[in-house]
């Protein structure tokens, strides 16, 4: 059996409104997992366009996570090792930095963070 040009053509455009609709609840539900564990580790707002700053947000959440399992979780690093990197991590605010960071490997974050020139980090005293 064949379907029309019409039927296929409705069909397709929900199909892209569900694809859509499905993308906007994860990304919702990626950005509230994200400001909750900023609240919990005591994260500093980042800095940035407005239009940057949930990805930015999203990217520093999923990317310091993979580094706390790479490097404590399933590493050598003890609980002070990671206390001085997340003192680090607080230290880069700049939301296009996480974003350029955003397809990293967990394990490659201290370097990183070594490598982020002031213009990434903000003036702000980064320690609680």
């Amino acid at each position: 059996m064949q379907i029309s040009t019409d039927c296929w053509k409705a069909a397709r455009d929900l199909d892209t409104e569900s694809k859509e609709a499905w993308i906007a609840a994860k990304r919702a539900e990626e950005q509230q997992v994200a400001a909750d564990w900023a609240e919990q580790f005591d994260m500093p707002p980042l800095d940035g366009p407005e239009k940057a700053l949930a990805w930015g947000e999203r990217s520093r959440h999923q990317l310091v996570t993979a580094a706390y399992s790479a490097l404590v979780s399933e590493g050598t690093w003890d609980e002070a090792d990671w206390a001085a990197l997340e003192d680090k991590i607080r230290t880069v605010d700049r939301a296009g930095w996480w974003i350029d960071q955003r397809d990293a490997e967990g394990s490659d974050l201290p370097e990183l963070l070594d490598a982020a020139t002031s213009d990434d980090t903000g003036t702000e005293n980064p320690f609680r």
